[in-house]
């Protein structure tokens, strides 16, 4: 366990998946995320079942969070300020990143979405083996206090240690939060909102 700034960084739990499908929420609202995953009760079941079934079936997903033992959830447990989850596989051995998608999301588009993403991500890394930071997000009361670096530092140095690359697809906004890791830029499409960013 790392601690930081008064924050604790942790292996996430069964637990944990129902206050992380709420900072999910909290953290990304941005109104194109937000059009492929509507915040109905139908989807944030299937993001609770989503978690549920990788955490317990997926040991090569690693869900890690940050706490902060000085504030409480409505459980009584130390609070989520930030969590992420490291694909330590390469696609072909993942196997499908999601479940089927839920009635309220709009299923084409989200496939459109997301295999420009696997392409992009063929495209730059090849048969390089890699972790992928597939999801990081942080609480909006905490951001800019040092969690998300705590959780991007984790999988960094898990990548060093066994001689591995990493990636992650951020938004433009979050590049320069990878860039201070080493991350690069590789993405094709300037215009996309999306920085394919590679960490060799």
């Amino acid at each position: 366990m790392a601690c930081t700034a008064g924050f604790q960084l942790e292996i996430a739990t069964q637990e944990d998946i129902l206050a992380m499908t709420d900072l999910w929420f909290a953290a990304f609202t941005d109104p194109a995320i937000r059009r492929l995953w509507p915040d109905t009760p139908g989807v944030r079941k299937w993001w609770n079942d989503a978690n549920h079934n990788d955490l317990i079936n997926k040991p090569f997903q690693r869900y890690i969070k940050i706490v902060d033992p000085e504030s409480t959830d409505s459980q009584g447990r130390p609070r989520i300020a930030a969590y992420a989850k490291w694909d330590l596989s390469m696609p072909e051995e993942r196997g499908r990143r999601y479940p089927p998608w839920h009635e309220d999301m709009p299923g084409q588009v989200c496939d459109a979405f997301f295999q420009r993403e696997e392409s992009e991500r063929r495209r730059i890394m090849g048969d390089q083996k890699h972790y992928y930071l597939d999801t990081l997000g942080t609480h909006p009361e905490y951001q800019r206090r040092g969690a998300a670096s705590m959780l991007l530092k984790w999988g960094c140095d898990l990548a060093d240690k066994n001689g591995v690359a990493a990636y992650v697809d951020a938004s433009k906004a979050g590049a320069p939060l990878y860039q201070r890791f080493g991350f690069v830029d590789e993405s094709e499409n300037n215009a996309s909102e999306i920085a394919s960013m590679v960490r060799r």
